[in-house]
């Protein structure tokens, strides 16, 4: 479920591969999956593999994340600066849906 104690995971999305269009045809693939996704874009960075932050409290909703995009490590970064739930940072290992490719 895309709920985290009854209210909606906010999620933001970066593109940390040099592959163009990844964090959009993700945001698709998560907001499909009933993620509520504020933000998309091109990371500051690149990361090699798929990293899913979850930005408050517990790991949950960044696993949860992790298995509607089939990948990533999720890890606790906690940033309550942000106003996120969970951080995507894309790898060149997200390999999106063939019905989701631009």
């Amino acid at each position: 479920s895309a709920l985290l104690d009854g209210a909606r995971v906010v999620v933001e999305v970066f593109n940390g591969s040099s592959r163009r269009g990844l964090a959009k045809i993700a945001t698709r693939e998560l907001r499909k999956a009933g993620f509520d996704v504020i933000y998309f874009g091109t990371g500051a960075d690149s990361v090699p593999a798929t990293l899913v932050l979850a930005r408050r409290g517990d790991s949950s909703a960044a696993v949860r994340v992790a298995r509607a995009l089939g990948v990533g490590q999720a890890r606790v970064r906690t940033d309550t600066l942000l106003r996120v739930d969970v951080t995507v940072m894309l790898g060149a290992d997200y390999r999106p849906p063939a019905t989701l490719r631009p």
